[in-house]
């Protein structure tokens, strides 16, 4: 996909949220990769304001995780930008909340070392001159039924 706009990597994140499955077997997990001022942040927004979320979605860099409960399923948003240390995962209680009906929108999980679940979906934004270039691709079968509804 290609974003020229904030706007449209929100309807991207949209687009995504509305194709989610109706009844979540298990938790599901968004990986969010790309340089600072790619769009993660922007996506997540567009995914959650889909699902019913009325309020402001800041990018938790500081908070590190946000829940917001809402259409029925709880997101988690998380930035691990901050984290020095695979290590420090732990502290964010991340294990807690890995529960049917939540979703994790993972900023930087990279930075977790591998310590975290496999994702269902990575997306990858990268900012170009002028639009940013947003790829999905599913790495679970779960992921891959999500992508087949947002296509089809």
């Amino acid at each position: 996909m290609i974003a020229a706009t904030a706007e449209q990597t929100e309807a991207c994140g949209e687009r995504l949220a509305r194709a989610l499955p109706r009844s979540l077997p298990q938790m599901l997990q968004i990986q969010l990769h790309g340089d600072l001022g790619a769009g993660k942040t922007t996506l997540a927004r567009g995914f959650l304001q889909a699902l019913g979320h009325a309020g402001v979605v800041r990018s938790p860099t500081y908070t590190l995780v946000e829940s917001y409960a809402v259409g029925g399923v709880t997101v988690v948003h998380t930035d691990l930008y901050r984290l020095h240390d695979p290590g420090e995962l732990e502290a964010l209680g991340l294990r807690d909340l890995a529960l049917k009906d939540h979703i994790w929108l993972v900023e930087w999980p990279e930075r977790a070392g591998g310590r975290l679940p496999e994702a269902d979906i990575d997306i990858t934004l990268v900012a170009h001159p002028g639009f940013h270039s947003i790829d999905l691709e599913a790495a679970s079968a779960a992921g891959v039924q999500w992508l087949a509804r947002l296509q089809g």
